[in-house]
């Protein structure tokens, strides 16, 4: 034992002194390179004096950066948090300008322009130099870790004999996406978990696919994970004629609503709401623990905890250095895959210019290694229950395409953070069972505008018979990371210039979601029909439905309630719609019922469009500047996977599909509720594979669906299937269901989305009352502002541009 406590401390003694020595030649080097940087007097002086020089500037900028730096970034932890990765350069040079002032030998001087290059240069050989050393040496970073996760939590963890769980998001990837990347080699660590790995071992993991509800975008899905209920969130951004404001998934203010109004509905905080860290997420989920989460970083003053992750991996000098450089690395990368790009003449190719190299930089190496940071301290701390969000994939394959090199590359450096998270989960202080997931695909294609030569709110004021601009407006994306990128910096995310213009009369908002687009008339107070369109603009719905990149219309009709349209007048209504077949011949299963369920949100527009979809190649028409899109129906975009280990039951039942970002939820509330009680038998898995909404005549009005999830307590993961699933749609309540009277769990009126009654754990029949309230009330409710948020968003001229979803 107290040899191997020798081994340690000489080893690290042997680090410092190679250190040291590597950084006082690197200083001699740069003093004789760079002409306002020097080590000896006017006069000259000896070499020896020099030497010596070189080595007390080093040694005691190297004690200043270990001893100054973390106090600095403590000090400096309320500045938005890129401008602090900006002051790390000019830090640097103040310490190496102390530094040099505290050297008793010679007559050092440095111009301060000079100080911050020498500064960084000497920071990261330094790195580099220690990296070297302890490549093979994981014990200084986990205990360095270690004694960081154990002041933050402030005690011994939780339980740590059950098992915690950590759940990554890889965002944007789909399950084809990620099958292909693991056949090619490129992601190694998944490649072992599903038993495809070099060693010949057999799988510890499952892969399995599922389907997103029609909204196929971050937002939808991640509500539905972390809350349980993503209930009337139609797209990325919509228009609420209620309020008059737009909703868009990636600014704070409406996210911290989306999540507010989810928690009013699940009854429940999230699924982290028990000891668990949220990193780099649009939503909190419940958890105290915080980290780059979007909709709370409106907040001011000591309630916004979603910046101090960034205190966590800057208060070490060479990881702050290390990430500037790196990123300044990433923006030259993308400056030459862009430049080979045009060269190539690639095609389909949108722009890359502007801001987005630095948001590509900022998702990809900021964002990635704050949040891997933030969950090896999670994991080390012994927290019950971890979700991280990694978005690099989701930006760069929108610009360059889900399966360009590009976008390989991204994969194979993630797959780098997985092993990393995976080598620190096996020393943390209890086990972990590592799950990793996606929230949506993507779906390659190229632009509506770059084929048609026009946009869809062009298309929209032409059939409207209003003018339409000689030369298309390009709408610009920035994806999730942009929105990150914006909070970082404390610069409002599409606040400004959102209020209707009252001398645009009734011209309509036109929004778009990737490949999915939303008409609503501001002026008309409720959802209009196809009858109140048709005798206000009577060549819209026709020059809509059979323009060749539009693959059908989802209207209100008076006759029928919900009508779906497609080319040469076809008008399918909802109770006749089925997959495969009329409009919704090419986009698959299930895309029936997620129409349907869209149809019975409340701020559903006035007229939903989806592009065009072509299912030999897989792509589909973004209403975005977007060659890989996601948002609507069609293609890769709707079929994220789930990667689970075998130690967890089965998410579905065999041959069953996973349906919904509402049953993932369930199954990550089953498998924490295992996690919690090893002993407990393994409750079966939900027979549930889709959501069946209401017919004409039955729970909801014609071509209104009934709401039907909702997500089960943690105690119910304990009761049969059929006990816990909510009855479908018309269907009697089945065994252990709520034995709620009739009346209780009678359909909605007219117009209003039926609300079915939840089953009854021991906290939803508590709450079951409070669940069966119209939607008239459920409005009401949702009226109050946010505690603690920015100003409400405000709506967005027709064809504003999007700014992108949300980090990463």
């Amino acid at each position: 034992m107290r040899g191997a406590w020798w081994r340690r401390a000489a080893g690290q003694i042997g680090r410092s002194v190679t250190v040291w020595a590597v950084s006082t030649v690197t200083m001699l080097v740069l003093a004789g390179i760079l002409p306002d940087f020097r080590l000896h007097s006017a006069d000259g002086d000896s070499a020896t004096a020099i030497a010596v020089t070189a080595a007390l500037g080093a040694g005691v900028f190297g004690v200043l950066s270990a001893v100054v730096w973390p106090l600095l970034v403590r000090l400096l932890l309320l500045v938005p948090a890129l401008v602090l990765g900006l002051l790390v350069f000019f830090l640097n040079g103040s310490l190496l300008m102390l530094a040099l002032s505290l050297n008793p030998y010679g007559q050092s001087e440095a111009a301060p322009e000079t100080a911050v290059i020498v500064a960084a240069v000497m920071s990261a050989v330094a790195s580099a130099t220690g990296g070297a050393l302890t490549v093979r040496d994981d014990e200084p970073y986990r205990r360095r870790l270690h004694r960081l996760a154990a002041r933050r939590r402030g005690g011994p963890p939780s339980g740590a004999g059950a098992p915690g769980t950590l759940v990554v998001q890889l965002d944007g990837v789909g399950h084809d996406v990620l099958r292909d990347a693991v056949d090619r080699g490129l992601m190694p660590t998944v490649a072992h978990w599903l038993g495809a790995g070099p060693d010949g071992r057999g799988p510890t993991h499952r892969l399995l696919p599922w389907r997103t509800d029609w909204s196929s975008q971050t937002g939808a899905s991640q509500l539905g994970i972390l809350h349980g209920d993503n209930y009337d969130v139609p797209a990325f951004r919509w228009y609420e004629k209620d309020t008059g404001e737009v909703m868009v998934c990636n600014r704070p203010s409406s996210a911290a609503e989306l999540q507010r109004r989810a928690v009013a509905r699940a009854g429940d905080d999230g699924l982290l709401a028990s000891d668990g860290a949220s990193r780099g997420n649009l939503f909190s989920g419940g958890a105290d623990e915080l980290a780059l989460v979007l909709s709370v970083s409106a907040r001011r003053g000591p309630g916004n905890r979603s910046r101090a992750g960034y205190f966590a991996y800057f208060s070490d000098p060479a990881n702050a250095v290390r990430t500037a450089l790196s990123f300044v690395a990433e923006v030259v990368r993308e400056w030459g895959q862009c430049l080979r790009a045009r060269i190539r003449r690639q095609r389909p190719r949108v722009s890359r210019g502007g801001l987005y190299p630095l948001v590509r930089a900022f998702a990809t190496v900021v964002e990635r290694d704050v949040v891997v940071a933030s969950v090896i301290g999670d994991l080390l701390a012994g927290r019950t229950a971890v979700y991280a969000d990694l978005v690099a994939y989701d930006e760069v394959a929108h610009h360059s395409g889900p399966h360009s090199r590009d976008a390989a590359q991204v994969l194979r450096r993630l797959d780098r953070s997985l092993a990393l998270i995976a080598n620190v989960a096996a020393q943390a202080p209890r086990p972990y069972r590592i799950v990793l997931l996606s929230d949506h695909g993507q779906s390659p294609g190229e632009t509506f505008r770059a084929r048609f030569g026009l946009t869809l709110g062009d298309l929209v004021r032409a059939g409207c018979g209003l003018p339409v601009p000689r030369r298309a407006e390009r709408t610009r994306s920035g994806a999730e990371a942009r929105a990150a990128v914006r909070a970082a910096l404390r610069r409002p995310v599409e606040e400004g210039g959102a209020h209707l213009r009252s001398a645009r009369g009734s011209e309509p908002v036109v929004l778009a979601s990737g490949n999915l687009g939303l008409i609503s008339f501001p002026d008309v107070p409720h959802r209009m029909s196809r009858e109140e369109i048709d005798a206000r603009f009577p060549a819209l719905l026709r020059t809509l439905a059979d323009h060749p990149g539009v693959g059908f219309l989802l209207v209100r009709s008076e006759e029928h309630g919900g009508l779906v349209l497609g080319p040469r007048g076809a008008r399918t209504p909802l109770d006749e719609l089925a997959d495969h077949t009329g409009p919704l011949a090419a986009f698959g299963d299930g895309a029936a019922d997620a129409v349907r369920r869209t149809h019975a949100f409340p701020h559903v527009a006035d007229i939903m469009v989806n592009s065009v979809h072509e299912p030999a190649d897989g792509e589909v028409l973004a209403f975005e500047e977007q060659i890989g899109s996601h948002g609507g129906l069609g293609g890769a975009q709707s079929r994220p996977f789930l990667l689970a280990p075998l130690a967890c039951s089965p998410p579905a039942a065999q041959d069953a599909e996973l349906v919904g970002a509402q049953q993932i939820h369930r199954v990550l509330r089953r498998w924490l509720h295992e996690a919690a009680e090893p002993q407990a038998p393994h409750p079966a898995a939900e027979p549930e594979t889709s959501r069946t909404p209401d017919r004409p005549g039955n729970a909801a009005e014609a071509g209104q669906p009934a709401e039907t999830e909702r997500p089960t307590e943690a105690g119910e993961s304990a009761e049969p299937a059929a006990a816990r699933k909510p009855a479908e749609a018309g269907e009697p309540a089945k065994a252990g269901e709520s034995a709620e009277p009739a009346e209780a769990r009678k359909p909605a009126e007219a117009g209003e989305p039926a609300e079915i009654a939840a089953p009854a754990g021991p906290v939803e029949s508590a709450k079951s009352a409070g669940r069966a309230k119209t939607a008239e009330s459920a409005e009401t409710a949702e009226t109050p502002e946010i505690a603690e948020t920015a100003e409400p968003a405000k709506p967005a001229d027709a064809g504003e541009p999007r700014e992108g979803e949300r980090a990463a």
